[in-house]
């Protein structure tokens, strides 16, 4: 009696429930994929919050685009580069994905998306009853994508390539001389560019692009939010950038499809300036977390049987293990043995195996003590 579009059926795996077994049994467990900032011991300001009961706030004024105070904030967060015209505000960048694939594409039609990324994009296409088809990024030392892949999987109903800036989980930066080509490729067939940049102000040393507004060949969709930007997932607000080429009537049907919903509160929209400057302080703390975690994480497993794969920033780093066993065997046997949890890299969809996947975003005793076990395990 339900869309098919639900029909994903996801039983429950081994790695989650002998984890919800031992916490069941009151074990104590290093988590090592904590994702959530709000969980992670940052220092927020007391007074963060107070924006949100500006009396401003009883009033509502329904704007598709989103409030012009709130798309100023965004275009000085971009450093007065991108005009207030070309910003739209969404509840997240989820939403923000909907919107895009609605707005791009028929049902069954394609989306380009990489591969390994966040396993979010099948289920989001899934619900706006597109096909998402996977482009492969290639390791050799730093990661790039894989441009005769692409051209091979571009077909009469590729609508869109996605691109994940930096990529998540391998922190990858799309590099100059891959923007020019992938912008070429796209204009010449007539295909947007989908750029997921929620990561992009976490770098750890020079690095590729950090964003893709501006001016572009293609149509091109730049995509950010609070729950990054300012560690806030929590207040829902997200927003798209349009460049490129047709950029002024992408942004009056995104309208339209943004007044179907409405979904941005009022009060978040007037908190937005004084929330994205609060962010600078909590990007500093988690820059500085993340970092002294990576040098943990390759100090400890130097002379180990794991390899920590080169990472340009992000929250996550990927340590290669041997594949004298399945992923699945490795983060089944940290676990049982050492009560520590890592996720596997086929939950990221890498080609191949063996590889762990690990959140920077730890606090710093746990991740010290779990990159420890780790070492033991190996």
């Amino acid at each position: 009696m339900f869309s098919s579009r639900l029909r994903w059926n996801q039983p429950a795996n081994r790695l989650s429930t002998l984890l919800a077994a031992k916490r069941a049994a009151g074990e104590p467990v290093l988590d090592l994929t904590e994702s959530n900032p709000t969980r992670a011991g940052f220092a927020y300001p007391e007074a963060l919050l107070e924006p949100l009961a500006d009396l401003r706030a009883l009033h509502y004024e329904p704007l598709p685009q989103g409030l012009l105070s709130a798309r100023k904030a965004v275009a000085e967060y971009y450093c007065g580069a991108i005009s207030v015209d070309r910003i739209l505000l969404t509840a997240s960048t989820s939403e923000a994905y909907s919107y895009l694939f609605q707005l791009l594409a028929d049902p069954s039609d394609e989306i380009l998306s990489p591969r390994p990324s966040y396993p979010l994009f099948e289920f989001l296409a899934g619900l706006s009853s597109v096909t998402i088809r996977q482009y492969p990024m290639r390791y050799d030392g730093s990661w790039h994508i894989d441009f005769a892949a692409i051209e091979q999987s571009i077909s009469p109903r590729t609508r869109a390539i996605v691109v994940v800036n930096p990529n998540n989980p391998t922190g990858s930066f799309l590099k100059p001389e891959e923007l020019d080509r992938l912008d070429t490729l796209a204009a010449q067939r007539g295909i947007a560019i989908i750029a997921d940049e929620v990561f992009s102000d976490y770098g750890f040393s020079a690095h590729g692009v950090t964003t893709l507004a501006g001016q572009r060949k293609a149509l091109t969709f730049s995509m950010s939010g609070l729950s990054k930007i300012a560690a806030l997932p929590q207040l829902k607000l997200g927003w798209i950038v349009a460049s490129g080429p047709n950029h002024a009537e992408a942004m009056q049907a995104l309208e339209l499809i943004a007044d179907t919903y409405l979904s941005v509160s009022t009060p978040v929209q007037i908190a937005l300036p004084s929330l994205l400057h609060a962010g600078l302080a909590l990007r500093t703390q988690i820059a500085r977390r993340t970092l002294a975690n990576l040098a943990i994480l390759r100090t400890t497993l130097k002379d180990s049987a794991g390899g920590v794969l080169n990472v340009e920033g992000g929250w996550y780093a990927v340590v290669q293990v041997p594949r004298t066993r399945s992923e699945e065997e490795w983060v089944l046997g940290l676990l049982e043995q050492r009560n520590v949890v890592v996720q596997p890299g086929f939950y990221f969809d890498f080609e191949s195996e063996a590889f762990l996947v690990i959140s920077l975003l730890t606090p710093p005793a746990t991740f010290a003590d779990g990159i420890k076990r780790l070492h033991t395990f190996l």
